[in-house]
């Protein structure tokens, strides 16, 4: 039996996801080594250090994850505790959250620091694709089958939202909508979960237009402008995006070499987090591109080729709901620092500089390695059980 599973394990996707942690792990530590000394005044390896410790304890989540049964996190209780667990993580954050990038996300108790935001992600996966695949008898029955889910989305949205975090808020909600699409439900049941999203929106279009100062704030306004027209305000709000651009640009095809970008020496406001792939296309051209979009597109399309063959509605929706947060996250940060959308401040997975972000993805690609494992276990038993 043990042999069977073993085989059964997708080791394209292992190797995937630790080749990106290593490539990652190289790359933040050419894009944060300046930052550290001139910015925040610590040694050149600082990010390197704490990002190693990331990654070991990530692959041991993800491991861990991996052999796991994912069937295991159906369970009632169990998707109680993570739901009330990080609902008062999020609601604890307006007393004890930290302020960081103008955001009140981060939970700090000594040196270890905590994003809840982040871990909502993955509850909102299991909890509605546990959901949807319970009510799969009535997924079309408005009040029983489709708003219970829909209603903690919006919990958690408008919570993080409010920290304010347009951009985490922004995944969370597509990836509950990819959720949404995969459950199986008629169209005529998501149209009407449009309506109501749009009477949503007309009945509090009052106190969104009460709150626009502190909603639109002039930061947020600022990366509007910058993303607009950002040659025009270069010095301005259209700075980091000009920088970028610079950054991309100056790297061609072959890239000026590894170590060797000009733009992480104080032109780039974050290059080891948000703008890591602005400096990866500078040191090393499209062949660093290509290693990180093509990895990062394999996961993806991985992912959905793993939900296609599991017959399991809980697998399938779990399959979707991690694939599609990799791949709007990605689009998110690539989309920024190219300048196709404006900036939001996302990390770009397994890449960016990060503890939280990375455990997280560590987390859900270890259970999508397991319900991989799971597809091709009942295959190949199936198959022989037949031939007997």
């Amino acid at each position: 039996m043990w042999k069977k599973i073993i085989r059964s394990y997708d080791y394209s996707l292992i190797v995937t996801f630790f080749l990106l942690c290593l490539f990652g792990l190289m790359m933040i530590y050419s894009a944060s080594s300046v930052t550290a000394v001139q910015r925040y005044e610590v040694a050149s390896d600082y990010f390197y250090n704490k990002q190693k410790i990331h990654v070991i304890i990530a692959s041991l989540f993800f491991i861990g994850a991996a052999i796991f049964p994912y069937k295991a996190y159906k369970n009632s209780k169990f998707l109680l505790v993570i739901v009330a667990g990080i609902s008062f993580l999020l609601l604890s954050l307006m007393v004890f959250g930290t302020v960081s990038n103008n955001a009140k996300s981060w939970i700090r108790l000594g040196g270890a620091s905590l994003q809840p935001s982040e871990f909502a992600k993955l509850v909102i996966i299991i909890y509605m694709s546990a959901v949807y695949a319970k009510k799969q008898k009535y997924i079309n029955s408005f009040n029983k089958g489709v708003t219970p889910p829909v209603i903690l989305l919006v919990f958690f949205c408008t919570l993080i939202a409010a920290e304010p975090d347009f951009g985490t808020a922004a995944i969370i909600f597509f990836i509950g909508c990819t959720i949404i699409i995969a459950s199986g439900m008629k169209l005529k049941s998501m149209w009407k979960l449009v309506v109501l999203g749009l009477i949503c929106a007309v009945v509090l279009s009052p106190l969104i237009l009460l709150q626009k100062d502190k909603i639109f704030t002039e930061e947020k306004m600022s990366r509007i402008t910058g993303y607009l027209e950002p040659f025009k305000y270069e010095q301005g709000d259209g700075y980091h995006l000009v920088n970028s651009y610079l950054a991309i640009g100056s790297g061609g095809v072959t890239g000026t070499g590894l170590g060797q970008s000009v733009q992480k020496l104080g032109y780039l406001p974050e290059p080891h987090t948000d703008f890591i792939m602005a400096v990866i296309a500078e040191e090393l051209g499209v062949l660093g591109v290509l290693i990180v979009v093509g990895g990062l597109g394999y996961l993806v399309l991985r992912g959905f080729y793993t939900a296609v063959k599991c017959r399991d509605p809980f697998g399938a929706m779990l399959a979707v709901g991690i694939s599609s947060m990799i791949g709007i996250q990605s689009f998110i940060n690539l989309g920024g620092v190219t300048g196709l959308i404006p900036i939001t401040g996302v990390p770009l997975p397994l890449i960016s500089y990060g503890g939280s972000s990375l455990l997280l993805l560590s987390l859900s690609l270890g259970i999508l390695v397991n319900i991989s494992m799971f597809v091709k276990y009942e295959k190949i038993y199936k198959k022989n059980r037949s031939s007997i």
